[in-house]
């Protein structure tokens, strides 16, 4: 089917004290937006995002406008680079081209298209759109998605989804960084790349209920310093002033080198961005470069809004969950958890066999991800 692809900018004025994004003019956001328009008419639109956006050109989109889907891929703000990310801004963005999409284009239904880390990003929306209660980010800086009014969606699919990014953060993390300032003096038994470690694959339980306290842990004291941080900025002359860190050892899940964790079809020894051991120091790793509020707002196990469990619970729509069977950046208790805590929501459940997280090079597995969607489209609406 032939798809026409309509790039286009959705554009609002925001009031805020200082500019987190470079280039453009102050006090003025402009989000990139990409249309996929098959040449059958719908009524129904599937709006994708991601806090950093780039996923317009991946498989599945393209797969479903093919289908003869219409779809948006609409990317924050930040686009590629998410060291001063606000979730609470993604939400807004995702929401500027919801409205537009209903009241410019014309659409009546729109569907979230959550994939990866879009997914906890629509939960966010969705929550704060059937029940807003944020006024302000962890900082406190004011991103009122009250008064913004949200445009509430029909429906949301999780597909490929991981928790929210504090949450996979907070698992991905190296508990054997134990002092910030010294990032590479590491705690021998909790390095889990350390061949000297007695505790190696396959783990028994107290290693890993030891390893998830310990995750945990550094990611509170990485926030308590934050706060500490923004406390001082903020009794000081210049309140608005940030600080930009870096945060080494961000990918060490122990399900990246033990497939016995989660049993799945995912490669072992791997992850979402290639050599576990490389990626845990690599400049691509999570959170690798952060600034103080945006710490908070994405990052923070215990502060980020953006929490995908406890956004779920509050989300009542349509919910389409599609896992992939060989995902190496989502192992199966993401999807469960998310299900379980989604309680309110109608759900449909499906795990696509042998599916890689990107569907790269697999579009079998990308047009049955379609027909899945497609049929729980017509059973749901």
């Amino acid at each position: 089917m032939a798809v026409e692809k309509i790039p286009y900018l959705v554009v609002f004025e925001e009031r805020a004290v200082f500019k987190d994004t470079y280039g453009g003019v102050p006090g003025r956001v402009a989000i990139e937006c990409l249309h996929l328009k098959p040449d059958t008419p719908s009524d129904t639109v599937v709006i994708f995002s991601h806090p950093i956006g780039g996923g317009a050109w991946l498989p599945l989109p393209l797969a479903m406008a093919r289908a003869g889907m219409h779809v948006i891929y609409a990317n924050t703000r930040y686009r590629g680079n998410d060291s001063a990310l606000i979730m609470e801004k993604c939400a807004l963005d995702f929401g500027a081209a919801i409205r537009d999409a209903k009241e410019r284009l014309g659409y009546d239904r729109v569907i979230l298209g959550g994939w990866s880390g879009g997914g906890a990003l629509s939960l966010f929306y969705q929550a704060e759109a059937e029940d807003p209660r944020v006024t302000a980010t962890p900082a406190g800086d004011p991103v009122d998605l009250v008064a913004a009014g949200l445009v509430q969606a029909d429906g949301i699919a999780l597909l490929a989804a991981h928790l929210s990014r504090n949450r996979t953060l907070t698992e991905w993390m190296d508990p054997s960084i134990t002092d910030e300032s010294r990032p590479f003096d590491r705690d021998p038994s909790l390095n889990i790349y350390d061949p000297a470690n007695p505790a190696q694959p396959p783990y028994d339980d107290a290693f890993i209920e030891r390893y998830r306290a310990a995750q945990i842990a550094r990611n509170r004291r990485i926030t308590a310093w934050v706060k500490d941080e923004l406390a001082a900025i903020e009794a000081g002359p210049h309140p608005h002033d940030e600080r930009g860190f870096t945060t080494h050892g961000t990918m060490a899940d122990p399900r990246f080198i033990d497939a016995t964790l989660e049993p799945s079809e995912r490669k072992p020894n791997w992850c979402m961005l290639g050599d576990p051991r490389m990626a845990n120091d690599g400049p691509t790793g999570l959170a690798r470069f952060s600034t103080l509020r945006s710490w908070l707002s994405q990052w923070s196990y215990d502060d980020s809004n953006a929490d995908g469990i406890r956004c779920a619970a509050r989300v009542s729509v349509p919910m389409l969950v599609i896992e992939h069977g060989a995902d190496d950046a989502c192992t199966p208790s993401h999807a469960a958890r998310l299900m379980a805590a989604a309680e309110k929501a109608p759900q449909q459940h499906h795990v696509i066999a042998g599916a890689e997280h990107y569907l790269i090079g697999q579009p079998d597995k990308a047009k049955e991800g379609v027909q899945l969607f497609d049929d729980w489209l017509k059973a749901a609406f």
